[in-house]
């Protein structure tokens, strides 16, 4: 932590160069719940999970349930391959209450988004699933239209950031906590990797 209870982003943006869909989500969760120093990080959240049954048709694909954590080696190889990349809109926040809610960060330091994504020329999706990133995002970026869960709007203030043609797409959550059943979600996210052309 940082003088004022401000905490600063502990992960590197994960980008690889042939970045497709970059998934961008409010900030990690504190550490003590992390099982893998990686994105999505809490084993009790199904992100790597509905991943596994959209690619695999298997939820537990990159699950390793004896440790209780995700295979992640196998996860960077996957996304690597697949032009997945990861990071959040706030790089500093402070938390006001000592949980993951996003309803409890305020945010010092939004993400410099076309800095960001500067040079990911393969790049057509940048997919929120929470309230907090989505709103975040819009308000960094300009959008008019906050987008609805499942669906997509064109970010057109990205074209000076030497990429063309990147639209916002907003996924239900993948947290236990939102209120939907884990195949939905699958139907969601496989119709999102359909529409970005990964399926």
């Amino acid at each position: 932590m940082t003088p004022l209870n401000v905490e600063l982003h502990p992960l590197q943006p994960f980008l690889p160069a042939n970045t497709k869909v970059l998934f961008l989500g409010s900030f990690p969760p504190q550490q003590k719940r992390w099982c893998m120093p990686f994105f999505y990080p809490n084993f009790i959240n199904d992100h790597w999970r509905i991943t596994g049954e959209v690619f695999f048709k298997d939820k537990d694909y990159f699950v390793d349930s004896e440790h209780k954590t995700f295979r992640l080696e196998e996860i960077k190889v996957f996304l690597q391959e697949k032009g997945i990349g990861y990071y959040d809109t706030a790089c500093a926040v402070r938390r006001l209450n000592a949980n993951a809610s996003d309803k409890f960060l305020e945010i010092v330091t939004p993400t410099d988004i076309p800095r960001l994504v500067h040079g990911l020329q393969q790049l057509k999706l940048i997919v929120t699933t929470g309230e907090l990133a989505t709103q975040t995002l819009c308000t960094s970026l300009a959008i008019p239209c906050v987008p609805k869960v499942n669906e997509w709007t064109a970010i057109p203030s990205l074209s000076h950031a030497g990429v063309q043609d990147v639209c916002l797409y907003r996924l239900p959550s993948s947290s236990r906590a939102y209120p939907l059943a884990f195949s939905k979600k699958v139907e969601a996210y496989r119709q999102m990797y359909a529409f970005a052309g990964l399926l």
